[in-house]
């Protein structure tokens, strides 16, 4: 099993930032990969960046340039640094963990964390 619990989300003004944290417990947290999705209301949950336990990143195509992904595999905690924040941003963001590699798919990670609200305003 592995646990995840997200903090960091707030109330941000648009053109701000924030960074998001998740915090995993369980097994090795290097074997997994982590991804970041987010779900506004009357929306699908759609993918926002994953990572690789080595390293390598990948994004959704809305925030490419605006957000960043990032891990520390000695604390356990992947990390969403989110820049130029857009009210089509507001959502609740969820840290995800599954073995092996980085999907898009929300069907293929096994662990969630409760989500963290991200609002921004105009």
């Amino acid at each position: 099993q592995v646990q995840l619990v997200e903090s960091g989300g707030g109330l941000v003004q648009a053109g701000g930032s924030l960074r998001l944290s998740c915090a995993a417990s369980g097994r090795t947290f290097s074997n997994y990969a982590m991804g970041w999705f987010r779900q506004a209301p009357g929306k699908e949950r759609e993918f926002v960046a994953g990572i690789l336990g080595g390293g390598s990143t990948d994004y959704g195509n809305s925030v490419k340039g605006r957000f960043t992904i990032s891990r520390d595999n000695a604390k356990n905690t992947v990390y969403l640094q989110m820049n130029v924040l857009k009210p089509e941003d507001t959502a609740l963001y969820y840290c995800a963990a599954r073995p092996g590699i980085v999907s898009s798919s929300r069907y293929a990670y096994s662990y969630w964390g409760q989500g963290t609200q991200v609002t921004v305003s105009s």
